[in-house]
């Protein structure tokens, strides 16, 4: 053996015996049955192969713009009272179909220029425009309007994503699907309670602490008769749970419309036991708003508050003293699983909007393996159809193309285990077309070394000049190949993406197998043969 070849021998084993722990790992034993477990812990598979649950949501950005135009709504309250600006009615004339536009009645015409510059100054996003009988229509922009429903939809991605996470469900698919469709394609692989799942992935838990003004009330009419028939304007009626010792159901309680603190100062949120050892949820505020929470408490000894969550009340607790940073919601006879699930949910952070199941499907466990063990059977036949053709078409030289195949299906699998990413059926299906291009790049390669042997060129002259002409030829087919697979990953959803990605990598494996490799084992032979001797190819 030459010099030389040692430190190629080097390189090759070491990238075999690193591939090999990137698909085994350290196992437990040297067994079938201790292999096969290595080799599912470290190989993950999709939904099409383990089973789960496929759903597509539909986000309702159109909540998420009405939040938005109803905080502008009172904004422009409290700006025209310090500007002094007169008016009937401040409305939503559509805030279903149109919830970016907001009608102003009744502004006297001397007016109109200092409404123009408080929207100017405190709603910039918006556009004003007069109209007929003293009113005035203010319209979100539409870069902004856009702009606040795709980022319902990124938020609403980022907070299933982590609700998901916590779960525990391994190697899920959150992504945005289809284009401009405000839709979320959404994939468990082994989730064995969708129903649990959905509950969680589309319950908004929406936090809020709030002064309570007055309540309990056994309904909404005792609450306003209370208040002469109208709320004032700071305050609100909220629906909640009935009070301690009461036998009634639900009840009513007056709250601020401010709120101390929001879902949003939240630090986290686990599950606990109050004082009587029902399951409750401790939370811990911010910085910021464990500062302001203090500011409101000290500010309200003595006084109620509300722990309001999506809206409805969950307890009332008198204000004995100043509180910073802690606090507990409990009551309202929560089981310990719900007690978990809605840390959780408030760990993870409210949904910017609903949405809407459009699709659900289940695949079982069954059928899963069903398609491994087809699509296993399918990679052995072709794999061992190739190696056949090429030991019985090239001889000798079929057995160098073997070993390079067999190397790069090692290499393949090997980064599949190291990245963790997701084998699925159409993963397979780029694991057999690397076969394939594998399997073209060595034909390349075997062809032009017989011209060059049909030329008269000695068996090593001809093994420099085949390498030489056909790694042009490689490396175009290869980049060609590779850029479409880049196109599909980045504009492709889940399945399609397992493809791209095994393609791609199979492909960059290809090039040192075929190229190097094999170049390795050619000169390894023609060292060990004499002069003149033929090459079998």
């Amino acid at each position: 053996m030459k010099k030389d070849f040692g430190w190629k021998l080097i390189v090759i084993v070491g990238t075999l015996l690193v591939f090999v722990y990137g698909i085994f790992g350290m196992p437990g034993g040297v067994s079938g049955s201790a292999l096969l477990l290595a080799l599912e812990n470290r190989i993950h598979l999709g939904l099409d192969l383990k089973g789960g649950t496929h759903l597509i949501l539909q986000v309702q950005v159109n909540d998420a713009v009405n939040v938005d135009s109803d905080n502008a709504v009172e904004i422009l309250k409290a700006g025209m009272r310090t500007a002094k600006i007169n008016y009937a009615e401040i409305t939503k004339p559509d805030p279903a179909a149109h919830p970016e536009q907001i009608l102003i009645k009744g502004i006297p015409p001397q007016s109109s220029s200092d409404l123009r510059t408080l929207v100017q100054d405190k709603l910039p996003e918006y556009d004003a425009s007069s109209g007929a009988n003293n009113t005035w229509t203010l319209t979100m922009k539409p870069t902004v309007l856009t702009d606040t429903k795709t980022r319902a939809v990124s938020q609403a991605i980022e907070t299933i994503r982590n609700r998901i996470d916590q779960l525990g469900v391994s190697e899920p698919i959150i992504e945005e699907h289809g284009l401009g469709q405000y839709q979320i394609l959404v994939q468990l692989p082994g989730v064995d309670d969708p129903a649990r799942v959905k509950e969680v992935m589309q319950s908004t838990a929406m936090l809020e602490i709030k002064q309570e003004l007055g309540g309990p009330y056994p309904s909404q009419e005792a609450g306003l008769q209370d208040h002469g028939g109208q709320l004032p304007g700071d305050s609100i009626l909220l629906p909640g749970h009935a009070a301690p010792g009461s036998t009634e159901g639900q009840q009513w309680y007056i709250v601020s419309r401010v709120s101390a603190v929001r879902g949003k100062d939240l630090r986290d949120a686990q599950p606990s036991r109050d004082q009587n050892g029902q399951p409750s949820v401790s939370f811990t505020l911010s910085n910021e708003g464990g500062q302001r929470f203090f500011n409101f408490t000290s500010e309200h000894v003595n006084d109620s508050l509300a722990v309001v969550l999506d809206n409805k009340v969950q307890e009332v607790a008198n204000i004995k003293e100043p509180i910073r940073d802690r606090g507990e919601i409990s009551g309202g006879r929560m089981t310990e699983q719900q007690a978990k699930d809605l840390a959780l949910i408030l760990r993870s952070g409210a949904l910017p909007a609903g949405i809407n199941y459009l699709e659900e499907r289940t695949v079982g466990p069954s059928l899963g393996r069903d398609s491994i063990r087809a699509g296993v059977r399918a990679a052995i036949v072709g794999m061992a159809a190739v190696l056949i053709f090429m030991l019985v078409y090239y001889r000798g030289a079929g057995i160098n193309a073997d070993v390079a195949l067999i190397l790069n299906l090692i290499i393949l699998l090997g980064f599949l285990g190291f990245t963790g990413a997701t084998l699925t059926l159409p993963g397979i299906a780029g694991v057999i077309l690397t076969v394939g291009m594998g399997v073209d790049s060595n034909v390349l390669i075997f062809e032009r070394i017989r011209e060059e042997l049909r030329n008269g060129k000695t068996p090593p002259s001809a093994v420099e000049q085949g390498f030489h002409h056909a790694l042009t030829t490689i490396i175009d087919t290869h980049v060609t190949t590779i850029v479409s697979a880049i196109i599909l990953f980045l504009f492709g959803t889940g399945p399609v993406k397992g493809f791209a990605v095994t393609l791609s990598f199979g492909l960059f494996a290809n090039l040192f197998t075929a190229v190097f490799v094999s170049r390795v084992i050619f000169d390894w032979v023609l060292s060990h043969k004499r002069v003149g001797e033929a090459l079998s190819i």
